[in-house]
C-alpha cells in the first residue's frame, strides 16, 4: 500500500474507500483502503478524474461498462486471465475452472492471478468463484475481504431483477 497523499484520488463506497493511482494517460491501481479514510477530489480533467466518475457511476448503475485507459503490468498468464475477466458481464460469474479451461491453465493459476489485480472493479475479478461457493478475493489481504466481494456480487444482481 503507498501513504494515502500519493493517491491521486479517494472515493466512498459502500464497502471502503477506493484509493485510486494513475499517470497522465492510465489508470495504474485501485487500491481497497479502510472506511476511515476521508475522501480526496482528483484533479479535474485529469485520468484519476475519469476513474472516479466512473467508479461513481458504478456504484450507483451496476450495468455501467468501464471505458478507461488502463495499464496492466504483469506475466503473460495473468494478462491472459484479465483480459478474459473483462469480458464477464455484470451480473455474471464464471468460475476459476471455467476461466482456466478458456485461457488454458489451472483454476489455482487463476485464482492467483485474480489476486494480483491491479485494478478491481474495472477489471471484475470479483465475478470469479469456486466452484462451490465465493472463492477468495483480493489476495485475502483484508480483514474480511469476502465481504466486499459480497457486496459487489450482490450489487450486480440487483440490475438483473
Amino acid at each position: 500500500m503507498i501513504p494515502i497523499e500519493q493517491y491521486n484520488a479517494c472515493i466512498k463506497a459502500p464497502f471502503a474507500t477506493l484509493g485510486i493511482v494513475a499517470d497522465d494517460t492510465h489508470l495504474l491501481a485501485i487500491h481497497f483502503l479502510p472506511a476511515s479514510i476521508h475522501a480526496k477530489p482528483p484533479t479535474p480533467n485529469t485520468i484519476a478524474h475519469l476513474a472516479a466518475v466512473q467508479l461513481m457511476i458504478y456504484l450507483d448503475k451496476p450495468s455501467f461498462k468501464f471505458d478507461l485507459p488502463i495499464k496492466l503490468n504483469g506475466s503473460k498468464h495473468q494478462l491472459d486471465v484479465w483480459h478474459a475477466i473483462e469480458k464477464i458481464p455484470a451480473g455474471k460469474t464464471k468460475t476459476y475452472g471455467e476461466l482456466a479451461l478458456v485461457i488454458d491453465s489451472s483454476p489455482r493459476a487463476v485464482g492467483t492471478a485474480c489476486g494480483k489485480n491491479p485494478v478491481p472493479i474495472v477489471v471484475p475479478c470479483h465475478r470469479i468463484t469456486a466452484a462451490n461457493g465465493l472463492g477468495g478475493f483480493m489476495g485475502g489481504k483484508r480483514d474480511d475481504p469476502l465481504a466486499i466481494k459480497r457486496w459487489l456480487l450482490t450489487h450486480e444482481s440487483y440490475f438483473l431483477l
